[in-house]
C-alpha cells in the first residue's frame, strides 16, 4: 500500500473484485520493532492473515533466549533480530500465496525501519521505556500503530501520543487483547446494561511483584549480540545484569513499571470499559501499603492503589485482590478474569447470556481488528486514548507514592489539581542524551 495510504483518511485500495481479496495492492505492509517473546508471537499472528505483508523487523539484540528450566537446561525458542527475520521467512515459506514477499530486511535501529515509505503499519513490542519515542516517530512518519500495553512507560508520553493519533487520523491498536475476548465483553455488558444496579466499588486484581532476582544478578559486560547502550536508550545507562534484561526488564523502573504497570492496561482497562469511563479517569488517587523485596528491582511487590471516580465510585487496584475485574453494585456483582466469569446471579455468567440492548464493540480478533481498521479507517477496539486512560491511575499512583500524599485529578483536562510539584513530576520526560519525544 505504501506510506500515502496510511496518511490520508481512507486508503486507496484496488477493489478485491478486480485483483482478488489478497492482491498485493490490498495488503497492509508491516514492520515489526521488538522481537522478544511477545514481539515474535504477535508478529506471527499478524503473518497468519493473508492480507498482511511482512517486510522488515528490528531489534537491538541479534540473538537471545531464556532458560525456563535451569535444572534440565530447558530454553525457550530463540529471539532477537536474526530469529525474528527467520520467523518471518519461515512463515512465508509455508504459505501457498506469499504475496509480494521478497525477503525480510532486519534492522538494529528502528529509525531505519520507520523511514521506509513502503511500510503502512508498525508493531511496537519493545520494553516499555521505548514505546513512547518509537510510537511518536512512527506516527509522525504517517504509520498506523499496533503497540503492546502499557501504551507508554511515562505519563507525558501517553498524554502526547493519543493527541498525535487524533491529529494524524492514524489507526492505533493497544495490545490489550482482553477487549477482544467474549467473557470480558459479556462482563462489561452485564455492568453497562445495569444488571448489578448502580456501581459502588470496583476491585481490580493484578499480580504481585518479584521477591527475588529472576536470573543472574551479577554485574557483567553485556552479551556481544546486544547493543546495551541502545537498549537503555532514553533512560539511564545502568549496570548490565542478566536478571534485568529481556523478559525481566519489566521489574525495574528503568525499563518498565513493575507488575502494576505491566497488568494495569489489561484489568483496569476492562474496569474502565464496564464503568463507561474509557476516555475519563479518577478524581483522586492514593498509593497505600507498597512493599519492596530486592536490591536489583525497584518496583513494588505488593501495592494498593485507591481511586475515587465521579458518582462516588471507589476503584481499588491491588496485588491483594483476586486477579481480574470485579464490579460491585447495589443489586449484585460480576467478576471476570482470563477464562472465567462469575456473578452473583449464575444466569448472568452462562455462555451466550444476553445482558441487554447495550453491546460492546464486536470484532473477529485483536490483530484482525487492527488490519480491518487499517483498511476501513474506523477506530479499533482498543484505541490510543482508551489505553492511555486505563493506565493513568498507575502513573499517578507512582507520583502519589513518591510524594507520600493523595493526588487530586481532573480527568477532563488531564491535570493534577492544586499540586504543582505532582503535576511537574507526572509530566517529566528525563530523557538521556539527544533522545526526545517525536
Amino acid at each position: 500500500m505504501g506510506k500515502a495510504a496510511a496518511v490520508v483518511g481512507a486508503p486507496t485500495i484496488i477493489p478485491a473484485s478486480v485483483l482478488g481479496q489478497n492482491a498485493p495492492s490490498n495488503r497492509i505492509n508491516m514492520g515489526f520493532v521488538g522481537l522478544g517473546n511477545r514481539g515474535i508471537g504477535v508478529m506471527e499472528a499478524f503473518l497468519n492473515h493473508d492480507d498482511v505483508q511482512g517486510i522488515a523487523v528490528c531489534d537491538v539484540d541479534d540473538h537471545h533466549f531464556r532458560v525456563t528450566d535451569k535444572k534440565n537446561n530447558k530454553r525457550t525458542r530463540d529471539y532477537g533480530r536474526t530469529p525474528g527475520k527467520q520467523a518471518m521467512e519461515n512463515a512465508y515459506a509455508k504459505k501457498k500465496d506469499s504475496g509480494n514477499f521478497k525477503g525480510c530486511h532486519a534492522y538494529e535501529d528502528f529509525r531505519e525501519l520507520i523511514a521506509r515509505d513502503d511500510i503502512d503499519a508498525v508493531q511496537v513490542a519493545t520494553p516499555d521505556h521505548w514505546h513512547g519515542i518509537i510510537t511518536m516517530q512512527a506516527l509522525k512518519a504517517g504509520k498506523d500503530i499496533y503497540c503492546e500495553k502499557p501504551i507508554t512507560q511515562k505519563y507525558a508520553e501517553g498524554h502526547a501520543i493519543h493527541r498525535e493519533v487524533a491529529k494524524q487520523k492514524a489507526i492505533f491498536q493497544v495490545g490489550s487483547q482482553q477487549r477482544s475476548d467474549k467473557k470480558f465483553q459479556q462482563a462489561v455488558e452485564i455492568v453497562r446494561n445495569g444488571l448489578i444496579g448502580k456501581v459502588k466499588k470496583v476491585e481490580v486484581g493484578l499480580p504481585k511483584g518479584k521477591t527475588e532476582a529472576q536470573g543472574d544478578p551479577t554485574v557483567t559486560d553485556p552479551p556481544k549480540t546486544l547493543d546495551y547502550d541502545f537498549y537503555c536508550g532514553p533512560n539511564e545507562l545502568i549496570d548490565y545484569m542478566e536478571c534485568r534484561c529481556h523478559w525481566n526488564w519489566r521489574w525495574h523502573l528503568n525499563f518498565g513499571g513493575g507488575q502494576l504497570m505491566d497488568w494495569i492496561g489489561h484489568h483496569n482497562d476492562i474496569a474502565h470499559w464496564g464503568l463507561g469511563m474509557e476516555n475519563s479517569g479518577p478524581i483522586s488517587v492514593e498509593a497505600k501499603n507498597w512493599t519492596y523485596a530486592t536490591d536489583v528491582y525497584d518496583s513494588p511487590v505488593d501495592y494498593d492503589v485507591h481511586s475515587m471516580y465521579e458518582g462516588d465510585i471507589e476503584v481499588v487496584i491491588s496485588s491483594r485482590n483476586p486477579m481480574g475485574s470485579k464490579w460491585i453494585g447495589e443489586d449484585g456483582w460480576v467478576h471476570v478474569t482470563r477464562g472465567k466469569l462469575t456473578a452473583s446471579n449464575e444466569e448472568w455468567a452462562k455462555d451466550g447470556f444476553v445482558a441487554g440492548d447495550w453491546k460492546t464493540y464486536k470484532n473477529p480478533g485483536h490483530q484482525r481488528n487492527f488490519v480491518d481498521c487499517c483498511k476501513n479507517r474506523k477506530e479499533t477496539i482498543a484505541p490510543a486514548e482508551n489505553g492511555h486512560r486505563s493506565i493513568t491511575p498507575g502513573h499517578i499512583a507512582y507520583v502519589a507514592h513518591a510524594l507520600d500524599r493523595k493526588i487530586k485529578w481532573d480527568p477532563k483536562n488531564e491535570k493534577v489539581v492544586g499540586d504543582d510539584s505532582a503535576q511537574e513530576k507526572l509530566m517529566a520526560l528525563p530523557y538521556r542524551g539527544d533522545w526526545k519525544l517525536g
